[in-house]
């Protein structure tokens, strides 16, 4: 007996965790800096932390209440229906509710290259074909509807990541608008703005109440820092009000997880906070890192090195865990999400005296 034939199928292979570096090159955990995996320099809200513990007593129970309460608090926040917030295991699981609902075998969909590999295994877990776009280091990364029009062929769902991971670079609005009128009536843009509350780009959530052709992507896992409880969501235009309930999975975010969102979204000051490292620490490395750097939108800078797999080995065992971007088909660029004010400082004085 065995599965159904995967050997299409990718891997999805993420940053490694502190403690398994730790492991492996003899050192505390507590001596390494990890800015490799994007996650949240100040960790999660305090708010968010209590909240979990509160209702940890709670876990035994199914999250209704919490789920209604947070889709209710998130479509409040941005001002839209209940029925269209696609609350989600984490942004990936919002990705599946999507590839259930739109794709019918043999569907097409087109992802950007480099990009998250999530997109695509989605995708062909549902039974879909997959094509890319090109974003070009010659052409600084830059999102532009005609780089993904070039080729475009009539696919049922387009991903756009803005801000791009792993370069940062941001798709602007007008070029947004020019892409869903271009695309065909039966095409989907997919907005990814999993990074968007670092960006100066406008979000494309306020499209939603004109066009049935955008859905927008969000994640409690970057700003918020919550990464580890696994909590994101999909707003979803008017007209597909039903979809939802006939393709997620029963009680889609657990318990503690939409406890720990609602009290997120309550906590002004920590989202502020984080804003505002994220930015220093963005500006200080592109000054600072004695490499080329593109710009960036999200928490992260990708860097140009000469060999991106040696130079995070180096970081590494210096203690500073940095993101080796081979696996996005940039083995000459390395991502360093943004840290602390010592973390940073540390990150890039370790890589200058490396490159």
């Amino acid at each position: 007996m065995q599965p159904r034939d995967l050997s299409t199928h990718s891997v999805y292979r993420a940053g490694r965790g502190i403690e398994e570096v730790a492991r492996e090159i003899g050192l505390d955990p507590d001596e390494l800096v990890k800015l490799s995996s994007n996650e949240n320099p100040l960790g999660p809200s305090p708010a968010a932390a209590e909240a979990i513990q509160q209702h940890a007593t709670h876990s035994h129970t199914y999250p209704k209440a919490a789920h209604t309460d947070l889709t209710d608090a998130i479509a409040r926040q941005w001002d839209v229906s209940p029925s269209q917030v696609w609350l989600a295991n984490g942004g990936d699981g919002a990705l599946d509710y999507l590839a259930r609902a739109f794709l019918e075998p043999g569907d097409g969909v087109l992802v950007p290259d480099p990009g998250f590999a999530y997109y695509s295994m989605s995708a062909r877990y549902h039974h879909g074909t997959v094509g890319t776009y090109q974003l070009n280091k010659a052409d600084g990364f830059e999102q532009t509807a005609t780089t993904v029009l070039e080729s475009y062929n009539g696919e049922r769902v387009v991903y756009i990541t803005s801000p791009h991971n792993p370069t940062g670079r941001e798709l602007p609005r007008e070029e947004l608008l020019t892409l869903a009128d271009r695309t065909d009536d039966s095409t989907l843009i997919l907005v990814d703005e999993a990074y968007a509350e670092f960006a100066s780009t406008d979000s494309a959530i306020d499209l939603l109440g004109e066009r049935d052709d955008i859905a927008v992507l969000r994640t409690f896992s970057k700003a918020y820092g919550l990464a580890g409880v696994r909590l994101g969501y999909l707003l979803a235009p008017p007209t597909w009000a039903d979809a939802y309930e006939r393709v997620t999975t029963p009680f889609a975010a657990s318990e503690l997880a939409c406890r720990a969102g609602l009290a997120a979204l309550e906590d002004d000051a920590h989202l502020d906070n984080t804003v505002e490292l994220v930015r220093w620490a963005r500006e200080y490395m592109h000054e600072q890192l004695q490499a080329h750097t593109w710009p960036s939108g999200g928490n992260f800078v990708l860097a140009a090195v000469d060999d991106a797999e040696t130079v995070a080995r180096d970081c590494r065992e210096r203690g500073v865990i940095v993101r080796d971007c081979t696996s996005f088909g940039l083995s000459d660029c390395i991502r360093i999400s943004c840290g602390t004010r010592e973390e940073t400082k540390r990150a890039v004085d370790v890589i200058n005296d490396i490159v």
